[in-house]
């Protein structure tokens, strides 16, 4: 039976390292840095007046917010990643697709949690609503408020989900880029986050989802 098992998981690894190549390291690096700048960038110079402009303009703010608020998010991934795990349970197996989403499900929620829990509060940047009523937009190290909103966890959520497809499907790296720039345009149009926290938290987001599917084809071999 184990040595079934360890078989099957052989075969993965080399299903998946055909399929993906490795990726570049120094190519991430760089697009830290670019990343790094842009932010910079956005948070002196965009942020503040982008949030004014959009203030009180989106008509259907409260929808948006109610049908994509995190914790809906969250619920339906672990819905789906719960489902899958008790088909696994059942069927022995599971399709690659399905492996593949229950990966990105879970990679998903861990890195809300880590963004929520930690990388919020070490930033300290106050949300465009605290902000417009006065709150200097400024970086509070280590913070205690609850308003907060850098990195954007929506996009920490969403950027990991979609960084586990674009690791192990290519092509739908495009397709997955359009939603979340939609998605991030939709959180600015709204005033729940500011450009430097969608630009972030898209990053983190993705680096995350692909080392994710970076370890899990590891662990395939």
């Amino acid at each position: 039976m184990s040595e079934g098992a360890g078989n099957s998981r052989q075969a993965r690894g080399r299903r998946w390292e055909g399929r993906s190549r490795q990726i570049p390291y120094l190519l991430w690096f760089l697009a830290l840095l670019i990343c790094a700048l842009v932010t910079a960038v956005a948070f002196v110079y965009v942020d503040v007046p982008v949030a004014r402009r959009a203030y009180g303009t989106s008509t259907s703010a409260e929808f948006l917010a109610t049908g994509f608020a995190s914790a809906v998010l969250l619920g339906f991934e672990s819905i789906v990643a719960l489902s899958l795990i008790i088909v696994r349970i059942a069927r022995g197996h599971l399709s690659p697709f399905r492996e593949v989403t229950v990966l990105a499900c879970l990679t998903s929620i861990c890195a809300y949690a880590i963004n929520d829990s930690t990388l919020k509060f070490f930033f300290g940047v106050p949300n465009p609503a605290a902000v417009l009523q006065g709150t200097k937009h400024a970086f509070n190290f280590l913070s205690s408020s609850s308003n907060l909103s850098f990195p954007s966890g929506h996009m920490v959520l969403a950027g990991a989900f979609a960084g586990v497809f674009m690791r192990f499907y290519r092509t739908s790296i495009l397709p997955l880029s359009t939603l979340l720039l939609i998605a991030g345009v939709l959180l600015i149009e709204g005033d729940w986050h500011f450009v430097s926290d969608v630009i972030a938290g898209t990053f983190v987001g993705i680096s995350v989802g692909i080392l994710a599917g970076e370890l899990w084809i590891a662990h395939s071999k």
